[in-house]
């Protein structure tokens, strides 16, 4: 099977296993992150361009806070999806563990494991956390959630452990804090940084409009 024709497998497994996903993580958030993860990986001249395709488009598959903290069920579906398509062991591992490693909340105890591939992908997904549509995803799982917009007496916590980030229940708002604006100084890649610039200054102007509008004063 050729490069094109796996991922085109590929494509249609994603679409099919998330067609009744949350909006912040059903297929349409798998690709923007393939297409994000496109253009950077144009600008890297050491990376795996298959190995980065697989890996934006099975970054989510079964992402774990929809699978009752179950962190190894999306490389594990990952892998059985790939094993279906006889693909080499080697690019099979890669695609596990850039799947395996690519989240936020890992990296807030210490990356744990990396490569050009995942520093690709992991910017790419970071990319649609922040800026217009990464607003949009962050109220849209608030409200999946049942979350309070915001809170003022509810500060956001700053030095939260790994458990504490995914057990977190605080105001939409907090998330801000606690992920978002932090998103850009956690970039890998020269073209994700330059990505992450814009979106990260919509954000801190979206933030100033939604407290001037919170006391009445726009």
């Amino acid at each position: 099977m050729d490069n094109q024709a796996i991922i085109d497998t590929t494509v249609e497994f994603v679409k099919v296993t998330l067609a009744e996903a949350e909006g912040g993580h059903d297929w349409w958030h798998i690709y923007r992150v393939w297409k994000n993860a496109q253009h950077i990986a144009k600008k890297e001249s050491n990376v795996d361009t298959l190995v980065v395709e697989l890996g934006a488009l099975l970054h989510d598959i079964a992402d774990s806070k929809f699978h009752d903290g179950d962190e190894e069920i999306g490389p594990k579906t990952a892998r059985t999806h790939l094993e279906s398509q006889q693909l080499p062991e080697e690019l099979i591992e890669h695609v596990e563990n850039i799947v395996r490693h690519i989240s936020f909340k890992g990296a807030i105890e210490g990356q744990q494991w990396m490569s050009p591939e995942l520093a690709v992908v992991q910017d790419a997904d970071r990319l649609d956390a922040i800026g217009a549509i990464g607003i949009a995803r962050t109220f849209n799982y608030g409200g999946h959630k049942g979350r309070a917009l915001y809170d003022p007496t509810n500060k956001p916590n700053l030095e939260m452990t790994k458990e504490e980030y995914k057990n977190s229940t605080a105001p939409t708002l907090n998330h801000f804090y606690e992920k978002l604006l932090l998103l850009k100084g956690l970039m890998n890649t020269d073209s994700g940084k330059a990505m992450a610039e814009g979106r990260h200054v919509f954000m801190e102007q979206y933030l100033e409009q939604f407290y001037a509008e919170w006391e009445g004063q726009r």
